[in-house]
Order: C-alpha cells, then sequence, then structure tokens
C-alpha cells in the first residue's frame, strides 16, 4: 500500500527547501547592516570625513544619509543587482532543469550561491563596493534560478493529496530565511562594524548543507520517466520517495502525460509566447505572480518603520522582527488550509483582505497627526496585511504554475513566470519612493485599486486546481478554452510543434 508520506519524502522536500531559505536570507540580509557598509564603502572610496569618523563611535542615527553621492550609487547597486541576478537566471530555468535533472541542477547552482557567499565574506579584506555589488549579482544568478528549481522539484516528487502544503513550504523557507537574516543582523549580533562581511557571507552557508543532502535525495520520477524513458529508475524513485507500494498507477498516469507531452513537443520560452493553446493557463500564471508582487507587500515592509515609529514604538527594528514572525505563523496556517480550503479560496479571501488592510493603513496613515489612535489602526492593517498575504497570495503563486502546465510546456512557464516575479519586484524597489512622494499618505489606495482588480480576476478566472492531477487541471482549462471552431486550429498547431521538433 502507498504510504504517500515517507522519511525520504520529507528529506527530499526539507533539502529543496533549504534554496529557498538561502533566498528568503539574501532578501533580507542587506537591509538591517545598511549604515555600517555604507561607513564601509565611503572609506574604501576615500569619502570617509571627519564627521563620518566621529558618527562611527556609534552617535549617527539610523536615518541619516551619507554625505558622498558615489556612496549612494554604490549602494543602490548593491541592493538593485540582486533583484536584476534574479530577473536574468530565471530564463534559464528551463534549461538547467531539462539539461542533468533537478536534482543535479539545484546541485550545480549552488557553486554560485557559495562563490557569492565567499565574495562577501572576504569583502573587508579586499574592495568592499566591489565584492560585494559582484557577490550579491552572482546570488541573485543563484535565486532567480532556485525560485524555479524548488518549487518544479517539490511539485513533481509531492502526492496530490499534499502538493499544496508541500508547495508552500517554498514561502515559508523564504520567509524564515528573512527572519533569520533580521534577527542576526541586530547590531550586537552580526550587523555592526567588526561582523557585517560574516552576516553577508553566511548567505552561501545553507548551499553547503543542501548540497551534502542533494547526494542522497532521488531524482524527480517525472523527470525520470517523462524526460529520460528511464522507467526501472522512475519506479525506484517513487518507492523511495513513497513507500513500497504498487506503482503502476502513478506510472499509468505518468504515461498519459508522456503521450500528452510527446503530442505538445518541448517547449522553449518563445513558443510558449506564441502558442494559442497555453495562452489562457500563461496569462492565469503571470497574473498570479503580478497580484504577489503588485499587492504591495514589498512597499510595506518599506514603509513600515516610519509608521511604527509614528506610533510610539521606540524601537521599530523589533517591530519589524515582529512582522517576520507574522510571516512564519500564518504562512504555517497556509499551509495547513491549502489542501483543504483549495487554492483558488485562499488566494480570494487574501487578495480581498489585503485590499481592506490597504485602505484601512490609508485612513490611518492620513488622519495619524489629527487622531492619536490613528497610528495604532496603521500598525494594526500592517499586521493583518501580512496575515492575509502569506494565507494565500505568497506561497500559492510559487507552487501553482507548476500544477496548471504538464510536463511539456512546465519549466519554460516557470521561467516566465519567475523572470514576471523578479521583475515586478525590482519595479516595486526602484519606483516605490518615488510613488510615495507622488501620493503621500494616500500611497496604498494605488495599491487597494490594485489587489482589487485581482481579486476579480482570481474569482473569475482561475480554477480550483485541489486535489486533481495534473492532466485534469489541463483538462480543465482546455473545457475552458473550449469553442468547438478553436479546436482544428490547436491541434494544427500541436503538430506543427511536434513536427519542428522532430525536424
Amino acid at each position: 500500500m502507498e504510504k504517500q508520506l515517507t522519511g525520504t519524502l520529507a528529506l527530499a522536500v526539507f533539502t529543496a527547501a533549504l534554496g529557498s531559505l538561502q533566498m528568503g536570507y539574501s532578501l533580507g540580509v542587506i537591509n538591517a547592516p545598511q549604515k555600517v557598509i555604507e561607513r564601509h564603502y565611503a572609506r574604501s572610496l576615500g569619502v570617509y570625513n571627519e564627521e563620518l569618523a566621529r558618527r562611527e563611535g556609534g552617535n549617527a542615527t539610523e536615518h541619516e544619509e551619507p554625505t558622498d553621492a558615489s556612496v549612494v550609487m554604490y549602494w543602490s547597486l548593491s541592493v538593485a543587482i540582486f533583484a536584476i541576478g534574479g530577473m536574468v537566471s530565471s530564463f534559464l530555468v528551463s534549461f538547467v532543469s531539462d539539461f542533468r535533472g533537478r536534482i543535479k541542477g539545484m546541485l550545480y547552482i549552488n557553486v554560485l550561491a557559495i562563490t557569492a557567499g565567499l565574495l562577501m565574506g572576504l569583502s573587508k579584506l579586499g574592495t568592499p563596493y566591489l565584492m560585494v555589488i559582484a557577490g550579491r549579482a552572482i546570488m541573485g544568478l543563484y535565486c532567480g534560478l532556485s525560485s524555479g528549481l524548488v518549487p518544479l522539484y517539490i511539485g513533481e516528487i509531492s502526492p496530490v493529496k499534499y502538493r499544496g502544503a508541500m508547495g508552500a513550504l517554498h514561502q515559508l523557507a523564504i520567509v524564515i530565511g528573512i527572519l533569520i537574516s533580521q534577527v542576526i543582523g541586530l547590531d550586537f549580533l552580526l550587523g555592526n562594524d567588526d561582523m557585517w562581511h560574516v552576516l553577508l557571507g553566511l548567505s552561501g552557508a545553507p548551499a553547503i548543507l543542501q548540497s551534502l543532502l542533494l547526494l542522497v535525495c532521488p531524482e524527480s520520477p517525472r523527470f525520470l520517466y517523462i524526460k529520460q524513458g528511464k522507467v526501472e529508475e522512475a519506479c525506484k524513485s517513487l518507492k523511495r520517495l513513497k513507500g513500497d507500494y504498487d506503482t503502476s498507477k502513478d506510472i499509468a498516469e505518468m504515461q498519459a502525460e508522456k503521450e500528452e507531452a510527446m503530442k505538445e513537443a518541448q517547449m522553449s520560452i518563445l513558443r510558449l509566447l506564441r502558442s494559442s493553446v497555453y495562452r489562457q493557463q500563461l496569462f492565469v500564471a503571470l497574473m498570479m505572480h503580478l497580484s504577489q508582487q503588485f499587492s504591495g507587500i514589498n512597499a510595506i515592509f518599506y514603509y513600515s518603520t516610519s509608521i511604527f515609529q509614528s506610533a510610539g514604538v521606540g524601537q521599530p527594528v523589533y517591530a519589524t522582527i515582529g512582522v517576520g514572525v507574522i510571516n512564519i505563523i500564518f504562512t504555517l496556517v497556509s499551509v495547513i488550509l491549502v489542501d483543504r480550503a483549495g487554492r483558488r479560496t485562499l488566494t480570494i479571501v487574501g487578495l480581498g483582505g489585503m485590499c481592506c488592510c490597504a485602505v484601512a493603513m490609508t485612513v490611518g496613515l492620513a488622519f495619524q497627526d489629527v487622531y492619536l489612535w490613528m497610528s495604532y489602526l496603521s500598525l494594526a492593517a500592517i499586521f493583518l496585511f501580512v496575515s492575509f498575504f502569506e494565507i494565500g497570495p505568497g506561497p500559492i503563486p510559487w507552487f501553482i504554475v507548476a500544477e496548471i502546465f504538464s510536463q511539456g510546456p512546465r519549466p519554460a512557464a516557470i521561467a516566465l513566470a519567475g523572470c514576471c516575479n523578479w521583475t515586478c519586484n525590482f519595479i516595486i524597489g526602484m519606483f516605490f519612493p518615488y510613488l510615495e512622494g507622488l501620493c503621500g499618505s494616500y500611497v496604498f489606495i494605488v495599491f487597494a485599486v490594485l489587489l482589487f482588480g485581482f481579486t476579480v480576476f482570481i474569482y473569475l478566472r482561475v480554477p480550483e486546481t485541489k486535489g486533481k492531477t495534473f492532466e485534469e487541471i489541463a483538462a480543465v482549462f482546455h473545457r475552458k478554452r473550449g469553442a468547438p471552431s478553436s479546436k482544428p486550429q490547436e491541434e494544427a498547431e500541436m503538430v506543427q510543434l511536434k513536427s519542428s521538433t522532430e525536424a
């Protein structure tokens, strides 16, 4: 009998999720020691004056700006180049995942993470701004690949019954990584003048542990059977993941998917963009990732410190860590609920709740100078906003792409969705301060309008994927396309795709 959950499956999912933990750590680690790193940049650039030297004793306030434009430029580049690296490498997910497999793909890209960690960890011995920027760029390349490979592998090895919960572990690992970086980035731990380079260097540490554990993890049975045609190895992998059971049902399902994939042919990114057959799935996938990034969640983190200060919080950094704890708690709630309530339901509840919170936050910000208690409304709205995000819009877009696409176009779709996510992340990071300057206290009304639109879209266009096999999900989209007149055109396109691949 199939055991579904085994120690090997738990180990494989945990090992893959270490890549997500590393991504979360890299996302959060650069914020806490900003002023410390800027002072080292200034020294290295030869613009470190007496005024800055006096501040180094600890008298400088957290919000003082560096005096030299070159320091500002190099710091901005240190932050932004991480997202640029992710945007570039996300296009390579399809190639890396299919080149030698999911396991070896994750193993090979760890070279990038370890190299990035060494560059940043040794940055005090060389030219800090150059080594940190190079390290952040390489780490961005790693995270762009990892953000595609991890959900792909977990989605392919998870039993249908638990696929949502296991898929949500990618987001859980990210928020745990962010919290770890926030905690050990406190100035009395590693976020200080002596240890900041160690804090950044630890970005590559999970890659070492993951590399060791990947050596004992089974390859994805779907990759072995559908991509490589290795039936016996696929059966062995299934038994390692699910226990000693009759694999015929899973093999039959993969055979059906393989036959469908042979009709589809292997999809490149360009071909997927041009194909009318998968246009609806691709539109849904991209909109899910747009809803995640344009929800305003990153803007909340950028704006939270000033809101906490206006609410009278003495140490805003600890309140920000509190937001990180809320992140983890409600991601765990999502892990528990996603296979019960369903992906569609949780996403609609999450986006709708965030929309209401964005309105409440706008009211709180607009009237906090008039009514003192309005600051606490803003505070409550922040915590609720983050809670609603982690219930659905945070974790679900990462794994739903692997669910709604069959084997042929899946890697290309994940690559496109990942690039969309990283690009939106970069846009928010670059342009939110300008938007805030333009709109002032009403900046979150923009996100409230976007959230309302995303909620309506999910309600009207996204089907429920809970408990369905990959083939059943594909059939749902096929029925939704379902105009009889379009079917011959789609079949002709399938034949053309297959013949061009064979040629």
